[in-house]
């Protein structure tokens, strides 16, 4: 047996239950039941129910694994009514996918609160985003459920469920009458590969297209301007010298998309000078773009330092580019940013 392919098997498991139930609830609720973080941006009760099939399926097949999950329970447990919201739609994704994984509300709230670990550089651990990615979910955009092993500080594994990207790469965002739903799915030192999400294609490895200049690159960019800054990020592209539009979406559907050739270069440069990125948002589609053929490290090339809590608090910024271009971006990042850490 390969290295990991249990730890795979459970993992590919875990997001396209996942997968599945945010699509449920989508048309079932399309975007009704919503709370507010403290960050005030939207969670919905996908995030809750996802993180728990995630967590029970990874708590039956390794109990002993800690997990560094995005949510708890406590707006569940203030609230018997979006408690019992969740619950139903949990319920029936699990009599359909794997009966008795869950047995009942309160079950479910402490699958969810077994996201808590501190993290640690010793050891093996598992980060989840349940829905990376809410307000695209929202909107019926592109969104991620994202599962990572972690072991002594470094990704191993990384899972990425994208339910509303195309399954053909050569499809844009926004065409119609197209097949949507992808996982993609990646091991160190054994490539990566996508799937349907819906249909028992097979695997299919993929790469990150084979550019030599940057001017042959195209950017793919949040669509929030505050998670990174489209003006800092268009004086870059302009000093690359690329001049394709850029590829907007939400969620770790960007390293989904650069891992596959639909677009080159990622960045999330900093807009708060205390902003601390989470593991959860960047452990899978690292691991995932490396084993496409690509480089990711922090604005100063260090590498993403997964061990040192639920923060990447060691980097500043993400640039992720395929391996022949990505040292002239990083020198085009530093020019333009010059002794500034937080991009405009």
């Amino acid at each position: 047996m390969s290295y990991l392919a249990t730890e795979k098997q459970t993992a590919l498991s875990a997001v396209t239950l996942a997968s599945k139930l945010t699509e449920k609830i989508f048309r079932s609720l399309a975007g009704a039941s919503t709370v507010s973080k403290d960050d005030k941006s939207p969670v919905t009760i996908a995030d809750f129910g996802a993180q728990a099939l995630v967590n029970a399926v990874l708590a039956r097949a390794f109990p002993e694994d800690p997990i560094v999950g995005e949510e708890d329970s406590a707006v569940l447990q203030e609230s018997a009514e979006l408690k019992t919201k969740v619950w139903d739609l949990v319920k029936g994704v699990v009599e359909e996918g794997m009966p008795g994984l869950i047995k009942d509300e309160d079950e479910m709230c402490a699958m969810i609160d077994r996201g808590s670990y501190a993290g640690s550089d010793k050891g093996r651990m598992w980060a989840l985003d349940p829905i990376d990615g809410t307000k695209g979910f929202l909107r019926g955009g592109q969104y991620a459920v994202c599962l990572a092993l972690i072991e002594d500080g470094k990704v191993e594994l990384g899972v990425i469920g994208c339910p509303n990207l195309p399954v053909d790469k050569t499809a844009g965002i926004e065409a119609e009458g197209v097949e949507r739903g992808i996982i993609m799915h990646g091991i160190k030192g054994q490539g990566s590969f996508q799937r349907s999400l819906h249909s028992d294609s097979g695997d299919a490895q993929v790469s990150m297209r084979s550019i030599t200049s940057t001017a042959e690159a195209t950017f793919c960019e949040s669509v929030e301007s505050g998670h990174s800054a489209h003006t800092t990020q268009h004086a870059i592209a302009t000093a690359l010298g690329i001049t394709a539009p850029s590829v907007r979406m939400d969620s770790q559907s960007k390293y989904a998309s650069i891992a596959r050739g639909s677009g080159d270069i990622y960045l999330r440069l900093p807009v708060s000078a205390t902003y601390e990125e989470k593991i959860w948002d960047h452990a899978s589609g690292v691991v995932i773009v490396e084993e496409a053929g690509g480089k990711v490290t922090d604005m100063f090339g260090k590498r993403l330092d997964f061990g040192v809590g639920r923060t990447l608090k060691g980097n500043k910024g993400v640039i992720a580019a395929p391996v022949a271009v990505h040292g002239r971006v990083m020198e085009v990042v530093k020019g333009v940013m010059g002794d500034n850490i937080v991009a405009k």
